[in-house]
């Protein structure tokens, strides 16, 4: 019989408060595609971080190829074959992606990495620029990094923690491509993703986490995606209810909004227009890097640099307002980034409350702006229990939830602010299915309850979802809007490199605009 690639035996880890995996065992042979499914919290990316060496478990075995390992750091890890990408990206802010990456190569010099980058990112359809800076890139282009060092070492052993969340359906094929052909090369693959659809095309087997424990192990490709969904959350994710109505007074209104990057390695923004009315979902699809990072700065106020009455809010012009300002006027916003800017990650989550409610009249605040702790405790009790966020109580530190559940928790508390304008930026990345769909019908309940949203995604699936109108930007420029009954996969993804009609869609009986200018 062949040997396993990777086989866990009894692996357990503790955390005060919880166990993050229990008495897990999983068998992954060489050429295996292996995914790991489980829902937000299940222990996933900590049995990752076993494998990988960046976290030592309490009990149990790992063997690699047969032989039984003490996997004490990453640098052993890659020493046995096993790469990782990971979902909150290990990079240093202040050094280049080549920096970066030769970081974990070993005999090579920086212009041989800076050639290997650029090879790899030509073979794979991955742009990404050597030279510049972590810091300027956005969160997808970021992912681009990780997933070239990754296959810059060229692993035995591949573990990918939610890989196609911002690249476009295109690269998503392309991608596959690349991983079936490593697995036929005899490259054993450990796939965490919540795209069901993805782990029954590309994965021949699949284990299940539960609240740390394994409840599962199948063939997906012999599963449907319900099927999948009662095996991870034990029930099927609900049916999104988007109902036809007829969108009202435009809340959010863009006319001409052009601004030079503010660094070298940013995107201009181009005569941006759009309008966003009560009571309707505009989605704003692209390749991560093509200018969503500088729009949503200028939409939420962190860049005040925008032209004289190019971004409104009903009648009033708010270019040169502080994100403050705009609060007080209803906009509610949702970044991309959840640790850092939508939370910090050495908070509570009580006092993370406080980044964007300070002008809200239902926070509880004294005179002179002192804090009733406990009433602020008792308010985000209330969040972490209306939108299902699995922690430790109100005072958990940010950095202590998994992704899902602190997006949960950010979008819950801009949602409770009861918004007129609701902008957000990745909704529900890296979110499983259960936690998305009820993210994206409070997206709904919302635009239903009048509000103006506007959704900024890489996930097309959330965008056909939830949108009523599709946008693309690409290259700092805006498509004309399409009514989501006209779209289709396949026509989103080709104006993703910038190819749409010439002609702007004219607007509609209810005064929609058609969008900016086209680009051939």
């Amino acid at each position: 019989m062949t040997t396993p690639r990777l086989q866990l035996s009894g692996i357990t880890k503790r955390y005060p408060g919880v166990v993050a995996n229990s008495d897990v065992s999983l068998t992954v042979m060489p050429g295996e595609t292996h995914a790991v499914l489980g829902e937000n919290g299940a222990g996933k990316s900590t049995l990752m971080k076993i494998i990988y060496g960046a976290v030592k478990p309490d009990a149990g075995e790992v063997r690699i190829n047969g032989q039984v390992m003490q996997i004490r750091n990453p640098k052993d890890a890659r020493a046995n074959g096993i790469s990782m990408v990971f979902q909150h990206f290990n990079l240093f802010d202040t050094l280049t992606v080549a920096e970066n990456v030769w970081l974990g190569l070993a005999r090579s010099s920086l212009d041989q990495v800076t050639a290997s980058i650029v090879a790899k990112a030509n073979e794979y359809g991955l742009d990404v620029d050597p030279a510049r800076p972590v810091h300027t890139l956005s969160v997808g282009e970021m992912q681009r990094v990780e997933i070239i060092r990754a296959l810059l070492t060229r692993p035995e052993l591949l573990i990918l923690d939610e890989p196609t969340s911002v690249l476009t359906p295109q690269a998503v094929d392309k991608l596959f491509v690349v991983l079936k052909k490593l697995a036929s090369e005899g490259c054993s693959i450990l796939y965490i993703s919540h795209k069901l659809h993805e782990i029954r095309e590309l994965c021949n087997a699949c284990t299940v986490l539960r609240a740390g424990r394994v409840t599962g192990v199948c063939n997906p490709a012999e599963e449907s995606n319900a099927s999948l969904s009662r095996m991870m959350i034990g029930a099927e994710p609900p049916q999104l209810q988007h109902r036809a109505q007829q969108p009202g007074a435009v809340v959010l209104d863009v006319n001409g909004l052009s601004l030079s990057r503010e660094d070298q390695f940013g995107i201009d923004l181009d005569n941006i227009g759009l309008q966003v009315r009560a009571g309707e979902v505009v989605g704003i699809a692209g390749v991560s890097g093509n200018g969503q990072k500088e729009l949503m700065y200028a939409l939420s106020g962190e860049d005040c640099r925008a032209p004289k009455n190019s971004i409104r809010m009903g009648e009033t012009d708010v270019s040169a307002m502080h994100p403050g300002g705009r609060r007080k006027l209803g906009l509610h916003f949702v970044p991309e980034e959840r640790l850092g800017r939508g939370a910090v990650p050495n908070l509570s989550l009580a006092h993370n409350l406080l980044l964007t409610r300070t002008e809200s009249i239902s926070m509880p605040k004294l005179a002179g702006g002192w804090i009733r702790p406990r009433a602020l405790e008792q308010h985000a009790t209330k969040l972490i229990q209306a939108f299902n966020v699995k922690a430790a109580g109100p005072r958990a530190l940010a950095r202590s939830l998994s992704g899902g559940n602190l997006q949960k928790f950010i979008v819950g508390r801009e949602i409770d602010a009861q918004p007129k304008l609701f902008i957000v930026s990745q909704p529900t990345w890296g979110v499983d299915v259960g936690a998305a769909a009820q993210i994206r019908s409070e997206i709904l309940a919302l635009r239903d309850a009048g509000c103006a949203v506007l959704v900024v995604s890489e996930e097309l699936e959330e965008l056909f979802e939830v949108s009523d109108r599709l946008h693309v930007i690409s290259k700092g420029q805006l498509s004309p809007s399409v009514p989501i009954a006209e779209a289709s996969i396949e026509r989103i993804g080709l104006w993703m490199s910038g190819l749409w009609d010439e002609k702007p869609t004219e607007p509609d009986s209810a005064g929609q605009p058609g969008g900016s200018h086209a680009q051939a």
